[in-house]
């Protein structure tokens, strides 16, 4: 199991590699391929994609796929707008199908457009801005660091027994700790790349509120898996599962390191 785990994680670093330092359109596809992969994975979880009952789903996957053509076009600022029809065609099936779909499945089917599809979007955003080639990797490093260098630690006082009983507040502050001191050295490596002040402080500063928000990701990753009784979102990662359980931090953070960048480097 672990030497799975390990083989597909170099896998998983060599894709991510070449698809970042890439950029463009090789990124652009991957994305979207991912973020598919990976609303097909919440949807068969959440009952929103089932054996005859794949028309909500097919909206979804249609409403992402603009989302990211929008994106390559340079139309970023139309995304609210696309949101927006995506919902009322969601509705218009809900509606003119009654009742062969719940409310649930269709509040269902719009969450996983915008917490897959728009949320990991951001990776591809990120990768755009100035600076973005070397910031972009801060969405893997705070999150996948704060990952492992929490699981260093085993702390007394847990962080959610009911939902993560491993999880501890210590290991909380390590794995945030951690982040910040990888953000800071990989500053201190790339700084003569990077146009922003004060690089290795703002890199720190950044990984430590996106490795914060990344546990909220995790945690809610699995909430969801508790309250449709699921162990693994798919199986398309061996030793991993699927999409969503493997980039379940990388969709929260994604969005925060893009606006804290922006907000950060101006």
């Amino acid at each position: 199991m672990f030497v799975t785990r390990l083989i597909s994680g170099i896998v998983l670093v060599a894709v991510a590699l070449l698809t970042i330092c890439s950029g463009g359109w090789i990124l652009y596809g991957t994305l979207t391929i991912v973020s598919l992969i990976g609303m097909f994975e919440l949807y068969r979880a959440v009952k929103v994609q089932k054996q005859g009952e794949n028309l909500l789903a097919v909206v979804g996957y249609l409403g992402v796929i603009l989302h990211y053509i929008l994106l390559s076009l340079g139309y970023s600022e139309y995304a609210m707008m696309n949101l927006i029809i995506v919902l009322i065609a969601m509705m218009f099936v809900y509606v003119f199908s009654y009742p062969k779909y719940h409310a649930e499945q269709v509040m269902a089917a719009f969450f996983g457009v915008v917490y897959v599809g728009v949320m990991l979007s951001y990776i591809y955003q990120t990768r755009m801005i100035r600076d973005g080639a070397f910031l972009v990797w801060l969405i893997f490093l705070c999150s996948w660091g704060c990952d492992t260098c929490a699981g260093m630690l085993i702390g007394k006082h847990k962080m959610s027994p009911v939902l993560s009983p491993k999880k501890s507040v210590e290991g909380a502050v390590g794995g945030v700790v951690g982040a910040a001191l990888l953000g800071a050295i990989y500053a201190a490596v790339v700084g003569s790349h990077l146009e922003a002040e004060n690089p290795v402080i703002t890199y720190a500063i950044i990984c430590a509120v996106g490795a914060l928000i990344s546990m909220v990701g995790d945690l809610a990753a699995s909430a969801i898996k508790r309250n449709h009784n699921i162990k693994d979102y798919g199986t398309l990662i061996p030793g991993h599962g699927g999409i969503m359980d493997r980039f379940d931090s990388v969709i929260f953070t994604a969005p925060v390191i893009y606006y804290l960048s922006m907000f950060m480097m101006r």
